[in-house]
């Protein structure tokens, strides 16, 4: 049996992680509005601490190490978001931290990394296996490992992102149709899904995943967990983990309404779009759900929608040639 968490864990991280991590507001704008013939909610995470979501679960799940554990730090691997996220919550407890990113990651997201305080070793993602790397590393250490999504407290964390929508919509009055949330490794949508289920059980949770690596989607119409082909094609470097956790594909199968895909062409309208008319510097991956929305792979027109902009951690050569 998988120990699996419930909406009280959301609730309980979102306390927890209260004092640390920012409260993205939920953002409207009546050309998103009338474009998509909807009423949009967009919730900003490029405006989190770190600049993405990932500081949430991070900061929940270090904060939880027990006194006697924190002494070897915490080990971890990401392309980048991730590495983020455990490295300035590691700074911020006081812990020392590991992380294996590849050797194509995103330069500003290695360097943010290192400047957050974390020590980056470098992995090849086509013929390494950054799991056992980041196992070698902590057994070297006697670190503790942080997985990027499929762990209880990870998901938690992540889900107050989707437990702050739903509160602040309840506040607004709003009772939302459809949500759509970024899936690389599943936890975001995951956690959502569980914040979402008690509080408002109509809502449809869909994720939202690049094209060629769409396995959750996969997935989510096979019953069983799809591995992608291939370990690197899009530009949405955030989420090409190879298949979705095991936790988090036994959340989502059970929660989620389905899965949507987009190409790299619509990412980068998306990503233009939210320049120019949000004002907001999104990276590839936390486009997603907007492209989604923009290229309409869900009619949403007459409905309540909310959506998550994951991510705001782009190259600045590759952001400056997409918005021209």
């Amino acid at each position: 049996m998988i120990a699996l968490p419930t909406s009280a864990d959301v609730s309980a991280a979102a306390a927890r992680i209260k004092d640390v991590a920012v409260r993205t507001p939920l953002l409207t704008n009546a050309r998103l509005d009338e474009v998509v013939g909807a009423r949009v909610f967009v919730k900003p995470e490029v405006l989190q601490r770190t600049g993405s979501f990932k500081f949430r679960g991070a900061y929940n799940r270090i904060s939880q190490i027990a006194e006697a554990d924190r002494a070897g730090g915490v080990v971890a691997w990401s392309s980048g978001n991730h590495s983020q996220g455990v490295a300035a919550a590691s700074t911020l407890l006081g812990l020392p931290s590991w992380i294996a990113m590849p050797k194509d990651a995103p330069q500003i997201k290695v360097e943010r990394t290192r400047a957050f305080g974390a020590e980056v070793v470098f992995y090849d993602r086509f013929s390494d296996d950054r799991e056992a790397i980041g196992r070698e590393l902590a057994a070297k250490h006697g670190a503790v490992i942080v997985p990027p999504y499929d762990d209880l407290h990870i998901i938690a964390g992540q889900g107050t992102a989707g437990l702050e929508i739903a509160e602040d919509a309840a506040r607004l009055g709003v009772t939302l149709d459809t949500v759509l949330v970024p899936a690389g490794g599943g936890g975001l949508a995951a956690g959502t899904a569980l914040a979402f289920g008690d509080r408002s059980p109509t809502t449809q949770i869909y994720c939202v995943e690049p094209d060629g690596f769409d396995d959750h989607g996969r997935s989510l119409i096979s019953g069983e967990r799809e591995k992608n082909a291939d370990t690197t094609g899009s530009f949405c470097d955030a989420l090409m983990a190879p298949m979705p956790g095991e936790i988090t594909f036994a959340i989502n199968a059970w929660h989620l309404a389905g899965g949507l895909s987009v190409s790299d062409v619509e990412v980068a309208d998306a990503m233009r779009f939210a320049y120019t008319e949000l004002k907001l510097v999104v990276e590839p991956g936390g486009a997603v759900a907007l492209a989604a929305l923009l290229s309409q792979k869900i009619d949403v027109r007459g409905q309540a929608v909310a959506l998550v902009l994951s991510g705001g951690n782009v190259d600045p050569v590759l952001f400056a040639k997409l918005i021209v």
